[in-house]
């Protein structure tokens, strides 16, 4: 339940923690297997874990980062001593955050990638400050995958996955005429 607090500055849109973390482990699936030489089962380690302290301090939006710090060492530290696979969650959080192996700057890449299709839903939506937050967005990936997925999502309106394709007249207004309707 604990809330992603840059939409309060973006002025729409809402998110949970959870909400973030599921998108971005799928993200990182299609990421992964882009890639096709990763370990895919780290990468949606790195993927499901990678803010995990953030449900015991919250989250730090980019002006809160400006003048407050968590202690992202002891929440894993202290995460660590009480769950038995704890030096698993350390191990695959150090390498996240040292971002050196492919595994960790795809899993980064899809943190990334699910706040670009938050973005890119708001400005679907019609939220211009969202235009403001894409200028450059495309800089913050680090592998090749993550870009042109990156690109594919600022080029494709949000609504295209169920969408487009769809001939108005034969489907949107009589679907029972179509295969796969059941």
């Amino acid at each position: 339940k604990t809330p992603r607090s840059g939409f309060w500055n973006l002025g729409s849109g809402h998110q949970s923690l959870a909400e973030h973390t599921h998108r971005t482990v799928h993200a990182g699936l299609v990421l992964a297997t882009l890639a096709g030489d990763v370990d895919v089962n780290k990468v949606l380690q790195m993927c499901l874990f990678h803010d995990l302290a953030e449900g015991r301090t919250g989250d730090l939006n980019y002006v809160h980062q400006q003048y407050a710090h968590t202690d992202e060492a002891l929440v894993l530290e202290h995460i660590q001593q009480n769950v038995p696979f704890g030096d698993r969650l350390k191990t695959i959080h150090e390498e996240y955050k040292a971002r050196v192996t492919k595994e960790s700057l795809l899993a980064k890449d899809a943190d990334n990638i699910e706040l670009l299709l938050s973005l890119k839903e708001q400005k679907d939506l019609g939220n211009p400050q969202a235009d403001r937050w894409l200028e450059g967005y495309l800089e913050r990936f680090k592998t090749e995958e993550g870009r042109h997925l990156g690109e594919a999502i600022l080029e494709t309106n949000m609504s295209d996955w169920w969408y487009k394709g769809k001939d108005v007249k034969e489907y949107w207004i009589d679907r029972k005429h179509h295969k796969g309707h059941t």
